[in-house]
């Protein structure tokens, strides 16, 4: 049964994946908006590549957290989880939320619905719903990128690797999280277009996290 304190937790949902974090931190500190430069997107890797290290790990945590956030505004409204089927219904109003505030970073209202791909506030639903699954996506993310070099590309392989290991090492017994990981993979896939174009011309920038920045 839907209820007003359920719509309101997604309307808060998509109020926190709104703040355009990337977009108030250039704005603030460096007098910029990073949507005119690099890839244009309101996110934690154009940050990183206009803005350099220290505002790009800051919108990466912020991000990650609004995702987290969201998320665990389920505990908020106050829902049962004291058997299977209301633990099933609590997960899946986990996920809405999540997605809401996924949504939110996309098409962000306090920033013109011009946000980012959605990958750090994704991470961040993530921990909140699956936090061994979360850490097996962190490590494929960094094996591809100190392999490859490719942020899009280790993105893309840590999204595929959410719902393969719900599904092969997690055993969840809840379809709509394997459901919710499909949809991150079709989501990435989307988002991430200009992207793999960019990968498979061989023209797509690449990221060495270990080079030391110029102080």
């Amino acid at each position: 049964m839907i209820s007003i304190y359920s719509i309101l937790g997604l309307l808060g949902a998509y109020l926190f994946g709104s703040i355009p974090t990337a977009v108030w931190i250039g704005e603030a500190f460096y007098g910029i908006d990073v949507r005119e430069y690099g890839s244009g997107n309101a996110g934690a890797t154009n940050t990183f590549r206009v803005l350099g290290k220290k505002a790009g790990i800051a919108v990466m945590l912020i991000d990650i957290f609004k995702g987290w956030t969201a998320t665990n505004l389920a505990y908020l409204i106050g829902l049962s989880v004291t058997g299977p089927q209301t633990s099933a219904q609590f997960i899946n109003y986990q996920l809405a939320l999540g997605i809401t505030a996924v949504m939110g970073h996309l098409f962000p209202v306090f920033a013109g619905f011009r946000g980012g791909k959605g990958i750090a506030t994704l991470f961040g639903m993530i921990l909140a719903v699956h936090f061994q699954a979360a850490m097996i996506c962190v490590l494929i993310f960094l094996v591809v990128l100190i392999l490859f070099k490719y942020v899009s590309l280790g993105s893309i392989a840590a999204g595929f690797a959410f719902p393969l290991s719900i599904v092969f090492v997690f055993h969840s017994p809840y379809r709509s999280v394997l459901l919710y990981g499909m949809c991150i993979c079709v989501l990435i896939l989307v988002t991430h277009q200009k992207n793999i174009e960019r990968l498979l011309k061989g023209k797509e920038s690449k990221v060495n996290i270990f080079k030391k920045t110029a102080s």
